[in-house]
């Protein structure tokens, strides 16, 4: 059977185009009426737009399938306003079952988080409150008795602090699915046909049983962490293999392996102190970062660094270029202007998510004060010939490409001031660093149709791209225009 889309239009193109989809690849692409129609059933777009199917490159997808459920507590701009969003959901919802909450930053905040907070709040109910940064959580002390007994800190940070959240998961894998069945549902809905998942912890089974039911919505590569690095090698996944009984659309992601902490945190490494004096944490030495990353490579998997500082990002190239290997930097947010050339000469990606340009741009000015002009340096990358790579890092940010095209395009939310205009990238290049495919013959059919063309877009109507259909395959994943 083939799929016929006839009247579409390429962003900042007036021309008319059909295009023939075979066997889940388009199979021909001419100015409209020019295709044969025969046998294919035939569906009029009407002059709407197409663009190929989005990526998030960087999602942590089953904690963003939870967080829905979980209390919000972004908004909260102190300690004793994220005790109080506790206060009222444990009044509202009274119970002795873990209560969760998301998304506090605690960088700018006025007061600090203490264990004596959060029980004056929830009483005997254990809390664990997350950060939006992934890399610290608030624990009230019923809940540190359960997850970290041994620990006196009211705020675990990294690797104490995955310890804790990497058991928040429902107990179930039939819900935990559900979740992730609807998270992929949300994400099609807003054209994306594949995500990098770099969720902790071993995904393959995971995503492998996630796969079984029929017509599974996302193409998906799973990142290996460290803890893991030996298993992989030893059942032979090498990245950008396919996983046997998935079509296809289940492949082995990079080597995931976390350099450095995160801005929010206080914990990404810098060589200018921050304003309390410390400089970030080194989560393993040079010679580690390379052994790791060389075992990696020994066993065919790419390896993504995440490296947040200027002093962590210029350690993970100097790994690259002593392994002489490619592979990715994930969120490289604060880089020396000599290092942003040194990505584009060792020819490693930067995996980055724009949108946290715009949630972090007043903690930045005040813990990067005079630095910022090389903080999210994407038009830099771009001028330096650096291959760029969009992602989310849900539930960090939403996953949703468009939110991410806009914050490199605008370098503004909301209606502010945009900052560091001189790091905004065209929409072209925004788009390309977000898609793995072209709208051209022999290409696979991972299409995205719009009510709008979306390079004529800005602001709040580029971050809400109308998306009327998203196609997987040449199925359709998504449609209302049937």
């Amino acid at each position: 059977m083939s799929l016929l889309l006839a009247g579409a239009r390429l962003p900042g193109s007036d021309g008319v185009l059909d295009l023939r989809i075979v066997e889940g690849r388009i199979d021909a692409v001419d100015l409209a009426g020019r295709l044969d129609p025969r046998g294919a059933e035939r569906l009029d777009l009407g002059g709407r737009w197409l663009v190929p199917g989005l990526w998030d490159n960087h999602v942590h997808f089953t904690q963003w399938a939870q967080t829905a459920r979980r209390l919000d507590v972004s908004r909260a701009a102190s300690a004793a306003e994220a005790a109080d969003l506790v206060r009222r959901r444990v009044a509202a919802e009274p119970g002795e079952e873990l209560l969760v909450g998301f998304g506090f930053h605690d960088a700018l905040w006025p007061d600090l988080p203490t264990r004596a907070l959060l029980d004056a709040a929830a009483g005997r109910r254990p809390v664990v409150l997350m950060a939006g940064d992934l890399h610290c959580s608030w624990l009230n002390s019923a809940a540190a008795q359960r997850f970290a007994p041994a620990s006196d800190d009211a705020v675990l940070r990294e690797d104490a602090s995955f310890a804790v959240t990497s058991e928040l998961g429902p107990a179930d894998e039939a819900t935990s699915d559900r979740w992730a069945a609807e998270a992929a549902a949300a994400a099609a809905r807003r054209g994306v046909v594949g995500i990098v998942d770099l969720e902790y912890g071993w995904n393959l089974d995971t995503w492998v049983r996630r796969m079984a039911p029929s017509d599974p919505l996302l193409r998906v590569e799973f990142g290996v962490y460290g803890d893991d690095l030996e298993r992989a090698a030893g059942l032979g996944l090498r990245t950008g293999a396919p996983v046997e009984g998935t079509d296809g659309l289940l492949t082995v992601g990079p080597f995931k392996v976390i350099s450095d902490g995160s801005l929010n945190t206080r914990t990404a490494l810098c060589t200018h102190a921050y304003p309390d004096g410390s400089h970030g944490v080194a989560n393993l030495s040079g010679d580690e970062l390379v052994a790791a990353m060389r075992f990696a490579v020994r066993n065919g998997i790419e390896p993504a660094v995440h490296a947040i500082g200027d002093e962590a990002n210029r350690r993970a190239l100097d790994a690259f270029e002593r392994i002489g290997v490619r592979g990715r930097i994930e969120h490289a947010q604060l880089v020396a202007p000599d290092d942003v050339a040194r990505f584009a000469r060792l020819g490693v990606t930067a995996s980055v998510q724009p949108e946290h340009a715009m949630d972090d741009r007043d903690v930045a000015e005040r813990l990067w004060e005079g630095r910022t002009d090389r903080a999210f340096p994407l038009a830099d990358f771009l001028r330096h010939g650096v291959r760029l790579a969009f992602g989310s890092d849900a539930p960090v940010a939403p996953l949703d490409p468009w939110v991410a095209i806009g914050a490199a395009v605008d370098r503004s939310r909301a209606g502010r001031e945009p900052w560091h205009p001189e790091q905004r990238i065209p929409f072209s290049a925004a788009l390309d660093a977000s898609v793995r495919s072209r709208v051209a013959t022999g290409e696979p059919a991972d299409l995205v149709v719009l009510d709008a063309d979306p390079s004529t877009l800005a602001g709040e109507a580029l971050r809400a791209a109308p998306v009327a259909a998203t196609l997987l395959g040449g199925r359709f994943t998504h449609d209302t225009l049937r």
